[in-house]
């Protein structure tokens, strides 16, 4: 659900510096990327290997670090934060915000970064409780921060009260509250297809399509983002499978892709068709090579996967992309009715920033009610959540 978000998580020198792993970890198994920056204090708690092994990234420690490209420690990975969380947040530490001092790496990175901050006290119930400590959470809660509440009970110095820092399974619940509200998907399972097939025409030629996969990887994230598990069953594309979905499928001909998907269907709540499976096949292909002279191709109907699941679809939800080069929205609807579905996606391929291979997409949703509704240019991310907000 935090597929695509990046954290950047501060360290300070606290005994609960140990509990900042588990944050590590809770994050990576939500697909969050994670950086973490520790002090030289922390360093003496916790070993930065430790972190680096958990993030599977280089821990970031000393502001001049030598770089083998010119790329400012503490403005990238401020750059790079979708959330700063800085967890455990000593009174030190958060003096230093509060005062506007950057003498060290997390200090300069909290300065530079515009992003949402979380800041997770850990001290001794006294300084905690102290007027200064007061005074300065509230100014950095003044500034937009967020001051993660801190619970009573027994500390490490065998005092009792507050100033323990929060549970990592409660910071971490609370940063997929900020970075990712919208869990209006948990619990579904979603089968998204994405990507071309392929047909043969003899031992090294087939007959395929430009699509590059882009908007069905789209989709995929804003599904898994919104709580959804995803079943990905895919053809040919030009980017990678994303590492959010629960299930891949690669599958090369449309028949295999057909299969893949009655099969994934029967356990899903929705389809969402954003492959482009080749809809004839060679009917004389040949295992051998053809030689270069004049061949003439007979070609026959490949099964329509959507109107396949359509046809048995129930109470699911099914979604179906109608690439046009005319007609669009007539076209849709006469799909949108033919194959059983409950959403056309249409878009114009010839269109500037909508054909294959884009990062943009220009489409008219159209409902099974008759109403539609124009996207303008917007990136297939967007595209993907104005998808599933209607469909939803």
């Amino acid at each position: 659900m935090l597929y695509g978000k990046n954290i950047v998580l501060g360290v300070s020198g606290g005994i609960a510096c140990y509990k900042a792993c588990e944050i590590v970890s809770r994050l990576k198994k939500l697909g969050a990327g994670v950086d973490v920056v520790m002090t030289e204090h922390a360093c003496r708690f916790v070993a930065p290997l430790t972190f680096q092994t958990l993030a599977k990234s280089a821990v970031a420690l000393d502001a001049f670090e030598p770089v083998k490209e010119f790329d400012i420690n503490h403005i990238s990975l401020a750059k790079k934060a979708d959330l700063l969380v800085v967890a455990p947040a000593t009174a030190n530490v958060i003096a230093k915000f509060a005062g506007g001092i950057a003498d060290d790496l997390l200090s300069t990175t909290y300065l530079a970064c515009n992003a949402k901050k979380l800041i997770c006290p850990a001290m001794n119930t006294a300084m905690y409780e102290d007027e200064a400590t007061k005074r300065n959470m509230n100014i950095l809660a003044c500034r937009g921060a967020e001051i993660m509440d801190s619970p009573e009970g027994l500390l490490a110095c065998g005092d009792s009260g507050k100033g323990r820092m929060a549970e990592p399974v409660d910071i971490v619940n609370r940063i997929v509250e900020l970075l990712a509200p919208d869990q209006s998907m948990h619990g579904m399972r979603v089968l998204i297809t994405a990507g071309g097939t392929e047909e043969d025409v003899d031992g090294v030629r087939v007959l395929s399509n430009r699509s590059s996969g882009k908007m069905g990887c789209a989709l995929a994230l804003e599904c898994a983002s919104r709580g959804a598990s995803v079943v990905f069953v895919y053809g040919n594309m030009q980017v990678s499978v994303p590492n959010c979905v629960e299930s891949a499928i690669y599958t090369r001909t449309t028949e295999e892709m057909l299969d893949a998907c009655k099969r994934s269907f029967e356990s899903a709540d929705m389809a969402i068709m954003a492959a482009a499976p080749a809809d004839y096949r060679v009917k004389n292909a040949t295992g051998s090579k053809l030689k270069a002279r004049t061949v003439c191709l007979e070609l026959e109907k490949n099964p329509d996967i959507a109107a396949t699941l359509g046809a048995t679809k129930g109470d699911k939800k099914l979604v179906i992309f109608a690439a046009e080069t005319e007609d669009l929205v007539k076209n849709a609807k006469a799909k949108l009715k033919a194959k059983n579905a409950d959403m056309a996606v249409a878009n114009d391929v010839t269109a500037d920033g909508a054909g294959f291979g884009t990062d943009t997409n220009i489409a008219t949703l159209v409902l099974a009610d008759g109403s539609c509704f124009e996207s303008g240019k917007v990136s297939k991310r967007e595209l993907a959540a104005m998808i599933l907000d209607k469909i939803l």
